[in-house]
């Protein structure tokens, strides 16, 4: 009679269990397929010409579909930029493996980022071992970029909702600076925060016109060059905090 009553007890618990065992392939299924788009979207900008190992490396690496919405993660790797709210977008990958090779990124180097979004040009600084300083105009996606970097374990990425134009002049000097947002002109607080030797990329332009990547470089007696590297379309860049 015991071991009755213990076979209809097994048999009372098989069909969760089986829904667990159910839900566990599906998500390695899941994973697997995301990790073969990663791929076959690192193989893409390596066709575009990126040739930095730490760049192609952190590619592989950042899950860019835990920076998309949900809705979108089924087109994550995809190379377009995509929609996270707010009228701002994630990057185009290309542009961002571009922007990082561009800073030639090492272990330990600060690296400022105006125009935090998603978080997801943050995680691939921080995945090559950079410092990240970010700051993002939007509180929400401040927010919720700050606790999506905690949760996939980027530590040394600070997060700050603040006016991007004026950098964060206590964490300066920086290596290097990246701004992800289309500003009019090159703000002088972010020249002023690179350290000698430092780099900046950052798209200039309106909106509504051309907008241009721009290389700026400090020497290391202070002065500045700037190069145009090519035509880009950027969300703008907006003012209204301090």
């Amino acid at each position: 009679m015991r071991r009755r009553i213990a076979a209809i007890v097994s048999l009372a618990l098989l069909p969760p269990l089986v829904g667990v065992v159910g839900a566990l392939k599906r998500q390695d299924s899941q994973a697997e397929r995301y990790e073969n788009e990663r791929l076959a979207m690192v193989r893409q900008i390596e066709q575009y010409g990126v040739r930095d190992s730490a760049t192609l490396a952190a590619m592989r690496s950042v899950p860019r579909h835990d920076f998309v919405p949900r809705e979108q993660r089924r087109r994550a790797y995809g190379d377009h930029p995509l929609p996270i709210g707010y009228g701002q977008t994630i990057s185009q990958p290309y542009i961002v493996a571009y922007m990082t090779e561009i800073l030639e990124p090492e272990p330990a180097m600060k690296i400022l980022e105006v125009g935090t979004g998603s978080g997801y040009q943050a995680a691939v600084l921080a995945d090559i071992g950079c410092a990240v300083y970010t700051i993002e105009i939007f509180e929400a996606l401040a927010d919720s970029a700050r606790l999506r970097l905690r949760r996939l374990g980027y530590d040394n990425v600070l997060v700050r909702h603040a006016d991007g134009h004026y950098g964060w002049e206590e964490a300066a000097p920086f290596d290097a600076v990246i701004v992800t947002a289309a500003a009019g002109f090159i703000p002088p607080a972010l020249v002023d925060q690179l350290k000698p030797g430092g780099r900046m990329v950052i798209p200039v332009g309106s909106v509504y016109g051309v907008q241009n990547l721009i290389f700026l470089e400090k020497d290391t007696s202070g002065d500045v060059r700037t190069r145009n590297l090519l035509p880009v379309r950027f969300v703008p860049m907006l003012k209204g905090l301090r």
